[in-house]
């Protein structure tokens, strides 16, 4: 195992080549796309032609796993939430998923609403009313249809939908951002293995971790759109009763999901998706609070607060219960389903956070993808799943308990029945679910492209059409063939083996971050910024630098007149000794020194150009009549983590030079710390 971080750039020069110059037209890597495909088209056929074949044998395997491996599943994803909330919480916590310098690419609403859609928003459409309802109807323990069962089943629904789940995707997108933007390794599943195999992830064994996702990814979303559509088709039958519960029309509302998926990939993450989130999110936060006002309001107030910190009281016990003293099947068919489908979920959706998350500090990216999603997932619950108890124990409308005994994916649609204009919100729960299959679908092409070509997001539109098409072609090929049960039993026993992977590629983490906190550490000691000249008496050319606000042409003259002969000495003086250093200019005026060190971590300064807008309070902006367009420029000081925020404009050579030098002292030092 590697004990450095990864080189800014370790892609082997191979690789580099082929990944770094594709075809125009074609942005793939061939060994990851063309296995990928094959073995789905094999597995496929497979399931197709032998449904009850691989049923069984998939059925053996999970039943296996629960009753031997349920402590390994219930461990690890206990081990996943307390990792993360210790990474959120320590120092750690002020590591940038990026270069320091780095700012998010998206506003928090938006980036709010891209991974609640891609994470569980179909399943809240589907389980909302549904488990709740179940839980009452059937608890682990103790009698139905009593209040009891009822405080006990949104306990229970919290659980299973709370802080835990968004952990298992958090950790997973935490991994791949922190070395695919920090880093600088490809934004695929083989990155997490980095700290573990170093740069084997570019041979063989990272060509099969990223075809081991696409793979799970390809089926997992396949086998939901499969399962899904049987609620798209129940609430259409349900709002139109010409339209019969069918096959046939399950295969035309795939095809149509399919088409518009295909669109939405086809028009990219800034457009599409992104476009299509927000949508959801504007209408899913409408339909709860519809459901809030029409509902019994005060009850569902009380409720919440209730739930909520019985969530919170009972979370260590419930996290560690395997009910060893009580063998009961219910934890298999709830608690590890649950777990192990969060898993085979998280490459996939841990990717796509980890895409949209760029430049957010770790602090601020494990707040935003656990306790956000979660605090709103448990309003939803309890809106719609309260409301359902409340209508059933209270209200004695038995027809919402019989609805899902029979056909819970009625759940939603017997509720809304219950409440004014029930056609109208009938209608537009259809509409949201079929937009959550959309930006699951869409967003799942997008990831599955990113695995097949290498970690880019910029490829060719037919990629993206292509993993789309393959995912409505496996749901329709399965759905035809009653093969989907098959497929989902088998994605959810793969969770064995990758929780396995999560485990180790946490602990890599963990030795990579304390690393990176280990250099921060020695880049800010006792750091003095070098004064413009060496003498005591130039404090007044100081003072002239501190207050004036220079143009763009005084800063690029002062990087090529200062900054550049500087660094041209430094390397011309550890050329001497042997190393192997290059100073380079950059379109933009900047320059760059680099020290190669080998296998050990190269060094970096960099001076580079940065715009600002100019300050009110200054004389030459009174006397420009305070223009708003007024700017100065900056000679900002960049490492290979980013720039680090302090300008150099007015030093003299030999003060660029002492600086170069303490920046190298330290760098030097940090190499010494992690020896």
């Amino acid at each position: 195992m590697s004990d450095a971080l990864p080189p800014q750039n370790p892609i082997p020069a191979t690789l580099a080549n082929s990944l770094a110059r594709p075809s125009p037209r074609v942005q793939i890597n061939p060994g990851v796309f063309f296995s990928a495909a094959g073995l789905i088209a094999v597995i496929v056929g497979l399931t197709a032609f032998f449904p009850s074949d691989a049923q069984a044998i998939f059925g053996v395997i999970q039943t296996w796993i629960i009753k031997n491996a349920s402590w390994f599943y219930i461990l690890t994803v206990a081990l996943v939430l307390i990792l993360t909330v210790y990474c959120m919480v320590s120092r750690f916590g002020d590591i940038k998923l990026g270069l320091d310098h780095s700012e998010p690419e998206y506003s928090n609403t938006t980036w709010f609403a891209m991974l609640f859609c891609a994470g569980m928003g179909i399943g809240l459409m589907f389980f909302g009313v549904a488990e709740p309802l179940m839980h009452t109807l059937d608890p682990p323990q103790g009698d139905a249809n009593t209040v009891t069962a009822a405080r006990e089943a949104m306990r229970i629904t919290f659980f299973h939908w709370g802080l835990h789940a968004w952990a298992i995707y958090a950790l997973v997108a935490l991994i791949l951002a922190f070395f695919a933007f920090r880093h600088g390794l490809p934004l695929t599943l083989r990155s997490a293995l980095y700290p573990l195999i170093g740069e084997r992830i570019y041979g063989p064994i990272g060509h099969a971790v990223d075809t081991f996702a696409i793979i799970g990814t390809v089926f997992g979303i396949a086998t939901s759109l499969g399962f899904g559509v049987l609620q798209i088709n129940s609430g259409l039958h349900h709002l139109l009763p010409q339209i019969p519960i069918a096959t046939m029309v399950q295969v035309v509302l795939i095809l149509i999901t399919t088409v518009l998926a295909t669109a939405s990939a086809a028009s990219g993450l800034d457009k599409g998706i992104r476009r299509l989130s927000e949508l959801n999110m504007i209408l899913a936060v409408l339909f709860m609070a519809y459901v809030f006002c029409m509902g019994p309001t005060v009850f569902l107030l009380q409720a919440y607060v209730q739930n909520t910190g019985a969530y919170l009281s009972e979370i260590v016990s419930k996290t560690f219960n395997l009910y060893a003293y009580e063998p009961t099947d219910w934890l298999g068919g709830w608690t590890l389903f649950y777990w192990g489908w969060w898993l085979s979920w998280s490459p996939f959706v841990g990717m796509f956070i980890a895409r949209v998350s760029r430049g957010r500090s770790i602090r601020e990216f494990i707040a935003g993808v656990i306790f956000v999603p979660a605090g709103f997932t448990f309003l939803w619950m309890t809106v719609f799943g309260d409301t359902a108890i409340h209508l059933y124990l209270y209200d004695g409308i038995s027809a919402l308990g019989e609805t899902v005994k029979t056909d819970n994916s009625l759940a939603l649609f017997a509720l809304l029945q219950q409440l004014p204009l029930a056609q109208v919100t009938s209608a537009v729960a259809v509409l949201m679910v079929i937009i959550f299959f959309v930006t699951s679908a869409d967003s799942g092409a997008l990831v599955i492209d990113m695995l097949a070509s290498g970690g880019k997001d910029n490829t060719p539109v037919w990629q993206r059409i292509f993993w789309s098409l393959v995912i409505g072609i496996v749901a329709i090929v399965l759905l035809l063939a009653d093969g989907l049960s098959a497929l989902q039993t088998a994605t959810i026993a793969s969770a064995l083996p990758f929780s396995i992977v999560l485990l180790a590629a946490a602990w890599g983490l963990l030795r990579a971050l304390k690393i990176d906190l280990t250099k921060r550490g020695t880049r800010f000691q006792t750091y003095l910024a070098p004064p413009p000249g060496n003498a005591p008496e130039n404090w007044r050319q100081r003072l002239r630098t501190i207050i004036n606000f220079p143009s763009r042409s005084d800063v690029l003259s002062f990087i090529q007149g200062t900054v550049k002969p500087a660094a041209e000495e430094v390397a011309t003086e550890l050329r001497k000794r042997q190393y192997e250093v290059q100073v380079t200019t950059g379109d933009d005026g900047r320059v760059r020194l680099e020290v190669m060190h080998g296998s050990e971590i190269d060094f970096i300064y960099e001076v580079r150009l940065r715009t600002y807008a100019q300050p009110s309070f200054t004389v030459q902006a009174t006397q420009d009549h305070a223009d708003e367009d007024a700017h100065y420029c900056r000679a900002e000081v960049h490492l290979q983590e980013g720039g680090q925020n302090y300008d150099i404009v007015g030093w003299s050579k030999s003060a660029v030079i002492s600086d170069i030098l303490d920046q190298y002292e330290r760098h030097l030092h940090f190499l010494h710390l992690v020896r």
